[in-house]
């Protein structure tokens, strides 16, 4: 009779041990979020804001019909988040496309870094919807005045990180690389762009996170279907639990974004 409890004794250990790792993971989160249900019940109740339990109750009624059409201005949650998503993914994806060939080039050739440095930290720091009123001048529609938002924010630092990153390359390989006689395309797939992956998707991270942020104030303002739009259309109707769900899709999609991108870069890393 002993000899299956000691060969069922080892197991038992290992079971408390993987059940008190999982305890620690799990319980910090879940501690913060309970303090932060907590919170937002006693500030709903001295504010008149909705609270936790009124504001899950008209979520379930949201989402059990995110897709629906009643109209041009009237759609599901679904098609205004998908929606967003396509401005983000037009815009960024043009910051992207011009703004990394651009880091490298600026980073590699010291003359042109100088010579667009000042013109950078000009435009840098403008604020995103201060870009708006020339969209809608340009392009005469909302549509591309809010992908030349986002586009216009998101390219910063793109530029910035890939710049940055070609010029922590060590100069014993470019050195090496003038000895060898390599052409510009060789030491740019075998020598910088391996180095500058890793600031490159920096970059990328950011930017997509700056995109994400203000494709709803640029939507606040040029209207039509989309989560900014959406915000402000509840807020005309005073329905705040729509506009705290909405605050919550925005980070929830905004985090997954990022987790996205984070799986990208594990999946690109290079190995040298």
């Amino acid at each position: 009779m002993k000899a299956p409890e000691a060969s069922l004794s080892p197991a038992k250990p290992r079971i408390v041990m993987m059940l008190a790792a999982a305890l620690r993971t799990l319980l910090p989160p879940l501690l913060g979020f309970a303090v932060f249900l907590a919170l937002w019940a006693i500030i709903a109740q001295k504010s008149g804001l909705p609270d936790p339990g009124k504001t899950w109750n008209s979520a379930v009624k949201l989402f059990s019909d995110p897709f629906y059409q009643k109209g041009p201005n009237d759609q599901g949650i679904g098609w205004n988040v998908l929606m967003s998503l396509g401005r983000v993914g037009i815009g960024f994806g043009l910051a992207a496309l011009i703004g990394i060939p651009f880091g490298f080039l600026i980073g590699r050739f010291a003359f042109l870094s100088r010579m667009t440095s000042p013109i950078i930290s000009l435009l840098r720091p403008v604020s995103p919807l201060a870009w708006l009123p020339i969209g809608l001048y340009v392009f005469k529609q909302a549509q591309p005045a809010a992908v030349w938002v986002i586009f216009i924010s998101s390219i910063w630092p793109i530029i910035i990180n890939t710049s940055v990153g070609v010029t922590r390359v060590p100069q014993d390989y470019l050195n090496v690389a003038r000895v060898l006689k390599l052409s510009e395309w060789k030491v740019f797939s075998k020598i910088l762009f391996p180095a500058v992956l890793p600031y490159m998707m920096t970059g990328i991270r950011l930017s997509i996170g700056i995109a994400w942020l203000v494709i709803v104030a640029a939507e606040m303002l040029t209207g039509g279907v989309g989560l900014g739009f959406w915000v402000w259309d509840e807020w005309n109707n005073l329905n705040l639990e729509h506009i705290i769900i909405a605050i919550f899709v925005v980070g929830i999609v905004g985090l997954l974004l990022e987790q996205m991108l984070l799986l990208v870069a594990k999946r690109f890393e290079y190995q040298g």
